[in-house]
């Protein structure tokens, strides 16, 4: 295929997708807001709706999954490398459970307020202070019998190498002799593509939309998750950080 051809594929592919998922993701919104009056099992409900709207993304999106591993079942907490916005739908579509997510997307317009009545916890990462109480609330989900997912790096890359575990994120978990397992994120792009690097990993200053409006001109690309198979347990949390990031480090595929 020509390289003229091949844009205007691409745009329509990016015309006919982009539109499909902001209307579903406000459409299945709505659908979780008119059941919450009449289920009374909110995080059951809100459980489903969350997983439709993943499983939703992968599909629109083109993305292939590919899993190593068995990923764990809830209460669980999972610590993972952080590549971008499409590693949420992608663990979400895989794993039943909520997110710890920066406190800046509570802010943002509508999505803030989707985000926060899908259950994820907020967290400011520069406030001290507000750690424990994320992790009273993370310690409350999983007694309710929810997974818990969090990216310990504190941001996104381009998939080169996986940067250290920031201690902070798993002192709750240290202090209360929780068991975490872990996984580690990859993703491919389709030979003669360009790399995942350029199109999949979220990691510069390119806006949302424009970096979503990229990846939805894609064919496919293929997400690997490789799922460690046991816990990690230490009641230091520096140990902690370290000996679960060398764990995903272990199994992680650098995206060249």
């Amino acid at each position: 295929m020509d390289k003229k051809k091949r844009f205007y594929m691409n745009y329509i592919r990016a015309a006919i997708r982009f539109p499909t998922f902001i209307l579903f993701s406000f459409g299945i919104y709505g659908v979780w807001w008119l059941g919450a009056f009449f289920i009374p099992n909110r995080p059951f409900w809100r459980q489903i709706i969350f997983r439709t709207w993943a499983r939703a993304f992968v599909f629109i999106s083109g993305m292939k999954i590919e899993i190593i591993g068995t990923p764990p079942k809830p209460p669980f907490f999972l610590v993972s490398n952080h590549l971008g916005y499409t590693d949420i739908p992608l663990l979400r579509a895989v794993c039943e459970g909520v997110f710890v997510a920066k406190a800046e997307l509570d802010h943002w317009f509508l999505a803030g307020k989707i985000i926060r009545d899908m259950g994820q916890i907020f967290i400011n990462r520069q406030n001290r202070r507000d750690i424990p109480r994320a992790g009273q609330e993370i310690i409350k989900k999983l007694s309710e019998g929810e997974g818990v997912m969090v990216f310990p790096e504190g941001t996104s890359t381009k998939g080169e190498e996986v940067l250290p575990f920031n201690s902070s994120f798993l002192e709750f978990a240290a202090k209360t002799d929780l068991p975490v397992s872990y996984v580690s994120i990859s993703y491919k792009t389709p030979e003669g593509e360009r790399t995942a690097s350029e199109t999949v990993c979220w990691w510069d200053d390119t806006v949302f939309l424009v970096h979503l409006w990229r990846l939805f001109q894609m064919r496919e690309f293929t997400a690997v998750l490789n799922f460690g198979e046991e816990t990690v347990l230490n009641a230091n949390r520096k140990e902690l950080a370290k000996r679960l990031w060398e764990k995903v480090n272990e199994s992680f595929i650098p995206i060249l």
